[in-house]
């Protein structure tokens, strides 16, 4: 079948990076046929050498002009820009927390707009948010739905917007380099976290960041040293959890426990199912956790070690908590907002046992932030690359077996 490309139910593609070794090229193909869409390739050109990329114009076609749109939406979202070159089309919000109905919905990849003639970076990319253009500044940001304000101008339809994925380059072999990696708890566990403790000192080495989202199970397996210790060292930058690490961490600092169950021996203690309980009336007594720091009555720990070293955190709460401390932020969009702010300059997240906190870390940041979630479940990390976080490493293990392994190989 022959495409003429000239009308509203054939539109010409463009790729372009490592669209071969990322396997960019056979998804755009399965796509348009997933679709029940048509295809030809105008132009191929291959790179021939390990440096060089691959670009590639498709001509796609489907007679329903409502299937065509379905396609170019899930191919923009995997890199594939629509050759013909608009200008981003732009309306305003007609009120407060509402976006036109054709608006654009981002990924977590690098996206750019064409804006009087000028591609714009958009700054603060993260998924599931509109697009919105500061014309006086020439400048362009994400925003979530809950901070649209009336008058935004919001980028609608797919016009003049370019994506640009993670690539695998070919020779690349590093634990950061494959992007949809399987889940599974065969992956060669020792290799795997060596790879992680490289990339974790190259990063501080240049000077830059990593944040930490973590489970109570942290405290719950006997880590909690281990992440104080590297708290202290200056490997974490960032702490986001919720409620129940915080409580933990302070229930086994003043009385050796976590959940009543003694750390040391695993034995469960005669009454201590109050023991959280009473770590969060300590602390609501103090006022604070930085404030029972400084009175003395909190002496180590997590959030010991955040309080003495400055490290920022975020503890966000939920319906389920007990107190909560004094220091949760019980509205969620505001401690949304407050990892959003953190996130920015981040170069590396580990999540650790925690699926929601996982989740939303990863639905906040770009794909460009290097991420490891480790979780004995292999739901969470199932659901993390389901909701479009394909960038993270997946590691199925026990939070007792991976910490002391990572401090391990940190300290090598």
């Amino acid at each position: 079948m022959e495409l003429a490309g000239d009308d509203v139910n054939s539109r010409e593609i463009e790729l372009s990076g490592h669209i071969i070794d990322s396997l960019i090229l056979p998804k755009v193909l399965d796509i348009i046929m997933d679709y029940g869409g048509d295809f030809q390739i105008n132009e191929f050109q291959v790179g021939k050498l390990k440096s060089d990329i691959s670009t590639a114009k498709i001509l796609v076609e489907n007679e329903d002009p409502k299937i065509l749109d379905s396609i170019l939406d899930e191919l923009s979202e995997i890199g594939a820009s629509i050759a013909q070159i608009k200008e981003v089309e732009l309306l305003e919000s007609p009120k407060d927390k509402v976006v036109p109905e054709n608006f654009y919905s981002t990924t977590n990849h690098t996206t750019t707009i064409l804006r009087n003639g000028v591609w714009l970076n958009v700054d603060e990319i993260e998924m599931d948010c509109m697009v919105v253009v500061d014309d006086k500044n020439k400048k362009t940001f994400c925003k979530p739905l809950n901070q649209i304000k009336k008058g935004d101008l919001i980028v609608v339809g797919r016009e003049g917007i370019k994506v640009t994925p993670p690539q695998r380059p070919r020779g690349k072999k590093g634990v950061f380099e494959f992007m949809n990696s399987d889940v599974s708890s065969e992956k060669p566990l020792n290799s795997t976290i060596e790879n992680i403790a490289s990339e974790i000192k190259e990063i501080k080495l240049k000077g830059g960041k990593i944040a930490i989202v973590g489970g109570p199970a942290i405290v719950h397996t006997g880590a909690a040293d281990l992440l104080s210790q590297l708290i202290k060292e200056g490997f974490i930058d960032y702490l986001f959890a919720g409620n129940a690490l915080a409580t933990h961490d302070i229930e086994n600092a003043l009385y050796g426990t976590s959940l009543g169950v003694c750390i040391k021996t695993g034995n469960v203690v005669k009454r201590g199912h109050r023991h959280h309980i009473r770590a969060i009336n300590e602390i609501n007594n103090a006022g604070s956790i930085k404030s029972a720091v400084e009175k003395g009555s909190l002496k180590k720990g997590i959030m010991y070690q955040c309080i003495k070293n400055n490290v920022p955190f975020v503890l966000a709460g939920s319906i389920r908590d007990d107190g909560p401390l004094p220091d949760v932020i019980t509205d969620s969009m505001i401690a949304q907002d407050k990892m959003r702010e953190y996130l920015q300059d981040v170069d590396m997240v580990i999540m650790i046992a925690t699926m929601l906190h996982s989740i939303a870390t990863g639905n906040i940041i770009s794909s460009k932030v290097k991420s490891i979630c480790v979780d004995i479940n292999p739901a969470t990390v199932t659901k993390l690359a389901d909701r479009g976080s394909a960038q993270v490493v997946s590691i199925v293990t026990d939070i007792g077996t991976f910490m002391p392994l990572l401090y391990q190989k940190l300290h090598k």
